[in-house]
């Protein structure tokens, strides 16, 4: 009955529900549905959602998902396994929006017309120079209140009020930043101050759920 009513959903509805489904019954799933039914799963999934299936399933689920989903996809979803456990960089998500400085608000706008279905979120965007180095935030407001023709760099709010995450941080850190300064996402960097990903509010509530558990 699971899976025929799961068949009944759209690819998008079938991927918010299949990631709301404990371990066990995402299990069921992929063992119970064709190839082409789990890449369509696996093609509407953000990669972190992704990552924390791969984490809790059974061996050989893992190499049937592996094995289906595409040589992007299997790249990055090696490198989230590399992070530690309980780091930021085992948490984040790489789905989301980044400007170059040198950007119009136009051609900003533009791509995230373009790409931002694709995103966790769109509410704040991050900005990198050349060499993918964060170099400050905007939020989705600013550039909408914008003239079309100010570049990105200018309106960015810079590293002086910055906030980001190294990815070996503990998560119980990142949660502790979130809550802190009332964030909706906080960007996540490596030890050059690249942006590699981004944790959004609703993974940080997760951490916290399981922090307390775990506590109590």
């Amino acid at each position: 009955q699971m899976i025929k009513l799961f068949r009944l959903l759209s690819k998008e509805h079938g991927a918010d529900v299949f990631a709301e489904l404990d371990i066990p019954e995402q299990e069921y799933i992929i063992n119970s549905v064709t190839d082409a039914e789990l890449g369509s799963i696996l093609d509407e999934l953000f990669l972190d959602d992704t990552v924390d299936m791969m984490e809790e399933l059974p061996a050989n689920v893992v190499a049937r998902v592996m094995r289906i989903s595409t040589p992007e996809t299997r790249r990055l979803i090696n490198q989230y396994l590399k992070y530690p456990e309980n780091s930021a960089g085992s948490v984040m998500t790489i789905e989301m929006v980044e400007l170059h400085d040198r950007l119009t608000v136009a051609e900003a706008i533009k791509s995230i017309r373009r790409t931002g279905v694709d995103k966790e979120t769109v509410y704040t965007c991050y900005c990198i120079d050349r060499e993918h180095h964060l170099l400050g935030s905007i939020p989705l407001l600013s550039l909408l209140l914008c003239d079309a023709d100010t570049l990105v760099g200018d309106i960015m709010e810079d590293d002086a009020q910055l906030i980001s995450v190294n990815t070996l941080d503990d998560r119980e850190y990142v949660a502790d930043i979130v809550k802190k300064y009332d964030l909706l996402s906080v960007p996540v960097v490596d030890n050059e101050n690249r942006l590699v990903g981004i944790i959004t509010v609703d993974d940080i509530v997760d951490v916290i759920e399981e922090e307390t558990t775990e506590d109590f």
